[in-house]
């Protein structure tokens, strides 16, 4: 199976039809452990292997941006207990997974809500940003704290705050000038969006950026989610036509 994955990821190297940006909403973690009697942080940590995972692959194959939906604003409405050992589980994965990243020529960013983030969860990101920031392969990043109509609603406040100031006009508010109030206005919108665990729904992520993004949803639980299935949702892709709204 090794030599037949190895061969998959070799084709898709050389494949002029690649995603240049792959987004996943990690669903699942829950449901796995349930399904064996353990408590929901062992899901989580179970997902930590498919999340080393899909970064490897991607920069095998060169996938450009990579962004995982790694902890909404809404999970902050959690038992307390598990939004603690999430945010240390992060701390920890960060530390221990460095030298990997690194390796990789992995470079990591952060969207979302940050001033919610615990303040030792804060600066781990912040070491571990800057650590790898001067590398040039595949872009990581992170969702946390993050959530899509939040993101939206902060970027109308900062349009708003130049209408107010009088640096722009209400004529020249246009999608580029509102993307730059994104919380990264350099990310460029996903071209496939992957979801876990079979749910259909998109759970308020990226909303503003994955208007045109081909979604390929797989029944696997994330815990699960192997190269096979990161491979096989990039090979969907690849056979969808992109029209944007237009006849090819």
């Amino acid at each position: 199976m090794s030599h037949d994955i190895d061969d998959q990821i070799e084709a898709l190297k050389s494949s002029p039809n690649l995603p240049r940006h792959v987004a996943i909403i990690m669903d699942g973690n829950g449901r796995w452990a349930k399904k064996r009697r353990l408590p929901r942080l062992a899901g989580h940590r179970a997902g930590r292997e498919p999340v080393r995972m899909c970064v490897r692959t991607c920069a095998r194959i060169g996938i450009e941006y990579l962004t995982l939906y790694t902890f909404s604003l809404e999970n902050w409405h959690r038992p307390s207990a598990e939004v603690s050992g999430l945010m240390m589980f992060l701390e920890d994965v960060l530390k221990k997974e460095y030298l990997e990243l690194n390796e990789n020529g992995v470079t990591l960013q952060v969207i979302g809500r940050r001033d919610m983030l615990p303040e030792n969860t804060r600066a781990v990101l912040d070491e571990t940003m800057q650590k790898l920031s001067g590398n040039d392969g595949l872009r990581l990043t992170l969702a946390l704290s993050y959530g899509g109509r939040a993101e939206i609603l902060d970027a109308a406040r900062g349009l708003a705050a130049e209408v107010s100031r009088g640096k722009i006009g209400l004529e020249e508010i246009t999608e580029e000038r509102f993307r730059e109030h994104l919380y990264d206005p350099n990310l460029p919108d996903p071209d496939l969006l992957v979801r876990t665990s079979g749910e259909l729904r998109v759970s308020n992520f990226l909303l503003w950026q994955i208007a045109y993004s081909e979604i390929v949803v797989t029944d696997v639980l994330w815990p699960d989610f192997k190269e096979k299935h990161l491979i096989g949702a990039i090979m969907e892709y690849q056979k969808r036509e992109r029209r944007y709204g237009m006849t090819p």
